[in-house]
């Protein structure tokens, strides 16, 4: 997952990031006038700043780590981080990060040698789409205990096809119970489970697990780094090892330290606030032969303990005991023998046994920081600002553009065409008058896949800002696996009575009669689309045994779903849209349609529409950075009334495009707009598409065919639903703009 790497600043540059502080100066008790008082509280503020910026300066040149656990660590995480503890978008107030990622999230309190469970995640890899099960792999197995009730999460839709599944890890973490080398189990691990580890550690992956629903953490303070997440072994080279080959090793023994917080004052029991890991690699001792053969009974992932250890080896581990800590030396690594070049020969099954310990550290940082480090080192909310000012750039210069072309060339030319008192000025007139008599005629080519294009478009951008709107009203908890991506296909679904609604009205528009395809059409299409392309990927990812295959019921609910909800609704939208009135126009049109002069190159599509697709795309160029990095780097992503306001600046800008790009075109006294109006600005889509392809040759490492399809083909589809949104706004701003314009002038 997310990698957190920080790096020194130079004193300079930190003394430079100077912002709003939370600490208040005291009452002065000298009787000023009001506005002196403030006066003075804003100078006292600007002095406290001064001197928190060149306090933490100096504490991160003295070498000061902003990861670990302690008090000054925790005072610099906080400083770092002041920007992002805020709620508001115009008047910011303070906040813990809690309340900014989780809110309405209370902590949990547990009382001492209460259990409390660990559960496993996806083993994942940046260098891979193709996430596995933990207990895919050659492990302990999976405890047979009952998930307590408020440890429990209800599964969704989002969730299974993401591939999350809450289970238990074989791990016990009793309350304030240190402790030592604990054996957990024997494992024989075959040739074929070997070479699948090798690849497993050669592409990064890493095992993921919570604890009081805080991700594990692998860090170090002497390198100032901190990661989530902790490989599955490493590769170390052979000029390292001095053998023919590279060797791997595997990390079988695991130390936790959790950090916890009393405060009988305030609370009862003890609330978690750290949850490390630090992996070691060690090759434990069985004594003679004899004694290996003995613990043969044991193998399988069967759970032991040091009775039955004593029991068999008439003694304690002497690599695993409560007097003796196992630590990484590199001559008791646990090697994955055998020659990796040589996949399935020569390659001899190998035991061993998993092992961890359990450290328990009080600390004074209160529950709410506990994700502060989660976020050290990540981008500052300005960038999001800056994107937000680009996109409105663009916008001020489009709305300049528009209100040029409706204030002064419309009013100059409506002004003038209503003026014309003979039949000779008004065979002398030029512009987009002319085509007042065809401008207005339905397309001649594919009239019924356009509607459903924009009726599917419109499906869409409803589902998604209803989706943002319930993630800024909290609707949505980010601490739920699958919760968004649930919230977004239940909002499509229903939906599709406003997908129906538009799609029917621009088809009774066009005097079509086969409103029944039509609607069909409406309700299969794209969901056809996505769920075809869906089903041959899940095809590959069953055959690798991904996390992320989705099972039969899962397909079957997504079946049931899409017919007996997606499909009446777009269907109740449609007898709405077929009931209601025809859409008027202010003009008549010919029975014969007029002649379109030709154009230059540059004017005419597919150029004039991929010059037009740069705007909108350019509007969220900077947010989609973030954004990509949040679906396949796996940060965190959760300022949402960002995205929000930046999705609302594509939808004007996109809308904006559209009325230039149209009144242009009808100055040129081309008349078919339809189309051309719909992918002015659809072709903002094939930008993203190419930006998809840039960010994964410069920013993933992805490593095998298949994981380069996984991500081509879910950027497809987001994609083709980007430009069904944007090519749906374009349309649609084409059709009121030129009603407007030819509403205004006189026509005989």
């Amino acid at each position: 997952m997310m990698a957190i790497h920080t790096k020194n600043l130079p004193v300079s540059l930190l003394l430079l990031l100077i912002a709003a502080s939370s600490t208040l100066c005291s009452a002065n008790n000298v009787n000023v006038s009001p506005k002196s008082k403030e006066k003075v509280s804003f100078r006292e503020r600007k002095r406290i700043e001064r001197e928190r910026a060149i306090k933490f300066a100096n504490l991160k040149a003295s070498g000061q780590d902003d990861v670990s656990m302690t008090k000054e660590a925790a005072e610099l995480r906080s400083y770092e981080l002041r920007k992002k503890k805020k709620k508001g978008l115009f008047r910011r107030k303070e906040a813990s990060l809690a309340q900014v990622l989780f809110p309405g999230v209370s902590p949990e309190e547990y009382n001492d040698n209460e259990p409390i469970p660990a559960f496993v995640e996806l083993v994942d890899s940046q260098k891979t789409q193709l996430p596995f099960q933990y207990y895919d792999l050659p492990t302990c197995k999976e405890p047979h205990d009952a998930i307590q009730r408020r440890f429990r999460q209800r599964k969704n839709l989002g969730s299974r096809l993401m591939g999350y599944k809450l289970r238990m890890s074989p791990y016990s973490f009793p309350t304030k119970v240190n402790k030592g080398c604990t054996p957990l189990c024997f494992v024989e691990v075959g040739d074929k489970k070997l070479n699948w580890l090798r690849k497993l550690i050669d592409r990064q992956y890493r095992i993921h697990l919570t604890l009081d629903k805080l991700p594990v953490l692998m860090r170090s303070k002497e390198l100032n780094y901190a990661m989530r997440g902790f490989p599955i072994g490493f590769k170390a080279h052979k000029a390292s090892t001095g053998l023919e080959h590279d060797e791997y090793y595997f990390f079988n023994h695991l130390k936790f330290t959790i950090t916890y917080r009393e405060e009988p004052n305030e609370f009862e029991g003890v609330r978690i606030i750290g949850f490390d890991v630090h992996p070691v690699s060690i090759r434990h001792d069985f004594g003679t032969v004899e004694d290996e053969q003995k613990f043969d009974q044991l193998h399988g992932g069967a759970e032991v303990d040091q009775r039955a250890i004593e029991k068999v080896h008439g003694e304690p581990l002497s690599t695993c005991n409560q007097d003796f800590a196992p630590r990484n030396d590199p001559e008791t690594y646990l090697s994955l023998s055998g020659d990796f070049t040589q996949p399935m020969m020569n390659v001899k099954s190998t035991k061993f046994m998993y092992s961890y310990e359990v450290h328990w550290q009080e600390t004074d940082i209160p529950w709410s920081d506990r994700w502060d480090v989660y976020l050290v080192g990540s981008p500052d909310d300005e960038i999001h600002y800056f994107a937000i000012i680009n996109s409105l750039m663009i916008v001020v210069f489009l709305t300049g553009a528009v209100a040029v072309i409706m204030i002064r060339t419309l009013k100059k030319d409506i002004t003038g065409y209503n003026e014309l008192q003979t039949i000779e000025e008004a065979q002398e007139e030029t512009g987009w008058k002319l085509v007042h008599g065809d401008v207005f005629r339905p397309p001649q080519s594919y009239p019924m896949l356009l509607c459903v294009l924009v009726g599917s478009g419109a499906q869409i951008g409803s589902a998604f800002f209803a989706t943002l709107f319930a993630s800024m009203l909290r609707m949505l908890n980010p601490i739920k696996k699958g919760q968004a991506l649930t919230a977004v296909v239940v909002l499509y679904v229903f939906c599709g009575v406003i997908g129906g609604y538009v799609s029917a009205r621009l088809y009774k528009f066009c005097d079509a009669k086969a409103w029944k395809r039509n609607t069909i059409a409406t309700a299969l299409a794209f969901p056809a689309v996505i769920v075809s392309m869906f089903m041959v990927l899940n095809i590959f990812l069953r055959i690798v045994g991904a996390a992320t295959a989705v099972s039969f019921l899962t397909v079957f609910f997504i079946f049931l779903l899409w017919g007996c909800v997606a499909t009446p609704l777009v269907f109740v939208g449609s007898y709405f849209g077929y009931r209601a009135d025809k859409i008027e126009v202010p003009t008549k049109t010919n029975q014969i349609a007029r002649f379109i002069p030709e154009v230059p190159y540059y004017a005419a599509p597919p150029i004039s529409n991929m010059i037009a697709g740069m705007l909108p795309f350019g509007s969220v160029c900077i947010e989609l950075f973030f954004i990509m990095s949040a679906l396949w780097l796996h940060q965190l992503y959760y300022i949402m009334g960002f995205l929000l306001a930046v999705v609302a600046i594509l939808g004007a800008t996109c809308a904006q495009v559209s009325c230039v790009m149209c009144y242009l075109q009808l100055c040129v006294e081309d008349h078919r707009w339809w189309w051309k109006s719909f992918f002015n600005c659809a072709s903002a889509g094939v930008y993203l598409f190419l930006y998809s392809i840039w960010f994964l040759a410069s920013k993933l490492e992805l490593v095998g065919i298949l994981p380069v399809m996984v991500y081509l083909t879910y950027m497809s589809m987001i994609s083709l639903a980007f430009s069904l949104f944007c090519g749906t706004v374009g349309y649609l701003s084409c059709f009121w703009f030129t009603r407007r314009i030819y509403g205004a002038v006189k026509v005989d």
